[in-house]
């Protein structure tokens, strides 16, 4: 019989970081290496669905999150190319986060993970 370690933790958390936890667990779970600034862009992203590029790259630099418009353009190609970030429309495209995170933003959100760590059995 295998004995299971538990860990137990249960912490109330604002919105804000309970958005970048989803992230980070997403991204954690399927290889993508995020910056802070990403998982900062990320979530402005999540609170902000179907937004106008040039929009977004203004409040990206309104918020201090990136110096210029240009580096917040050129971020959001970065994050387009990991697969995190979808543009939508010919003319004024707009950007969304990628549905397969499955980020929630509103309400209170319980986030319940149960991953099981397993050693691998030696042969």
């Amino acid at each position: 019989m295998a004995v299971v370690n538990k860990v137990d933790i249960k912490l109330k958390v604002d919105i804000n970081q309970t958005v970048k936890y989803q992230i980070l667990t997403y991204c954690f779970f399927n290889n993508i290496l995020l910056t802070k600034t990403d998982l900062d862009f990320l979530a402005e992203l999540s609170f902000n669905p179907k937004i106008e590029i040039a929009k977004f790259c203004n409040l990206l630099t309104e918020k201090g999150i990136f110096k210029s418009s240009q580096s917040a353009r050129n971020a959001i190609s970065k994050i387009e190319r990991k697969g995190l970030l979808s543009k939508m429309g010919t003319n004024k495209k707009t950007i969304v986060i990628n549905k397969t995170i499955n980020v929630q933003t509103s309400g209170l959100v319980l986030l319940d993970y149960k991953i099981l760590g397993n050693e691998p059995k030696e042969a």
